[in-house]
């Protein structure tokens, strides 16, 4: 029996063996990393292994890296007004891309709802709304928090971050950036995006369910008041007793995924651009969501006019191909992206996107196989449709 094609690795990616090794190691050895005698001394150093390998893989200082339990809790960390720079608060107002994660558009910490940047039919932020904005903010005297994701999670588009950074700083705020669906995927440092925060996910990079990271760009920036507030680890940024296998192995991952950038910018892009033609060969409609823009190599976002994305995602599952709409809410069902609705694409179409993202273990063989499933697929509900109009 063929075992499943698992092409939804944006989703989440198969965990890596360095991490299952480093995980196992920290899961064997008891104490906890505050204590201060020998066993907690052990998993101190764990900890802090991990964080340094966090931090490397971003181009920043250990002492930079603040633990979570997950991306969502890190952006819900970062979406405050209550940052301070040098004990002075540094953001009145806030302002999010209309394309950024449901951690981001639903976690913001501010008493007036937050400005949403448009994007234009790419998918990319409008650079003209942000000025807009920020002179908005400049004119009223006060400055702002802007959220730009680095990479979209549904279309894979990489945005302009650095040059936001740029304008937002020269306005006096400060820039978040959530890196998810970047980081292990595309090499970039903090320092050459800008960002004053970032976002980590251990699972999205082969690291283990359950560790996140928010990274500063800098030391003078402090929460005075954090979300999660209790014993004061994390240097009083995030109480609790930090999860340390998870941490470990997201250490591991972030270790391993700094030697796996020429994957997914040789092989992998090969297959995706191999998957986008030959998807279009056998289909002549077909739409492919934010191709003039420089997008993940792993990623791509399609819809074939007519085709349900309910309808062919059932129908790949039980061909054993796990895909995704994109835009699956926290239920399971299928709805339309606010992604692709900020795009401007109509609701027909967008009800029709799947998403296939390609991970470092897919091979040319699964896209053949993916292809020839979507071949007969796509015949056969064309010619149910075609009987049903007879």
């Amino acid at each position: 029996m063929r075992s499943r094609l698992y092409l939804d690795h944006n989703a989440t990616t198969p965990l890596r063996a360095e991490a299952r090794d480093a995980m196992l190691a920290a899961m064997d050895q008891c104490g906890a990393a505050s204590s201060i005698h020998g066993d907690g001394r052990g998993m101190r150093k764990r900890l802090e292994a991990a964080r340094q390998q966090v931090a490397a893989l971003v181009g920043v200082q250990g002492k930079n890296v603040v633990f979570c339990a997950s991306a969502t809790e890190a952006n819900n960390m970062a979406l405050t007004l209550g940052w301070q720079r040098d004990g002075k608060p540094v953001a009145r107002r806030m302002a999010v891309s209309a394309v950024e994660h449901a951690s981001v558009l639903n976690g913001t910490h501010a008493s007036d709802p937050p400005v949403l940047l448009s994007v234009g039919a790419e998918g990319a932020v409008d650079i003209a709304h942000v000025k807009a904005v920020l002179a908005r903010w400049r004119a009223e005297g006060t400055a702002g928090l802007v959220s730009v994701m680095l990479a979209n999670n549904e279309t894979g588009v990489i945005q302009p971050v650095a040059e936001i950074a740029a304008l937002v700083h020269e306005a006096g705020g400060i820039l978040h950036c959530d890196a998810a669906q970047a980081a292990g995927k595309i090499p970039f440092f903090l320092k050459d995006i800008g960002a004053d925060l970032l976002t980590l996910s251990s699972h999205k990079i082969g690291g283990p369910l359950g560790a996140g990271a928010l990274v500063l760009g800098n030391d003078a920036l402090h929460l005075p008041h954090p979300l999660i507030r209790g014993g004061g680890q994390e240097k009083g940024m995030r109480a609790g007793t930090e999860n340390v296998p998870a941490i470990a192995g997201f250490g591991a991952a972030a270790e391993a995924a700094q030697h796996c950038f020429g994957v997914f910018g040789g092989h992998v892009l090969a297959l995706r651009s191999e998957l986008e033609l030959r998807l279009r060969a056998s289909s002549p409609d077909l739409v492919v969501f934010g191709e003039g823009r420089e997008r993940l190599p792993n990623t791509l976002n399609f819809a074939e006019p007519g085709m349900p994305a309910e309808t062919a995602l059932i129908a790949l599952d039980l061909e054993g191909i796990s895909v995704s709409s994109g835009s699956a809410c926290s239920s399971g069902k299928v709805k339309v992206s606010h992604v692709l609705t900020a795009m401007g694409v109509t609701p027909a179409l967008a009800s029709c996107a799947l998403r296939v993202s390609l991970g470092r273990e897919t091979t040319f063989q699964e896209i053949e196989f993916f292809i020839a499933v979507w071949t007969r697929l796509r015949k056969n509900i064309h010619d149910r449709k075609q009987g049903r109009a007879a």
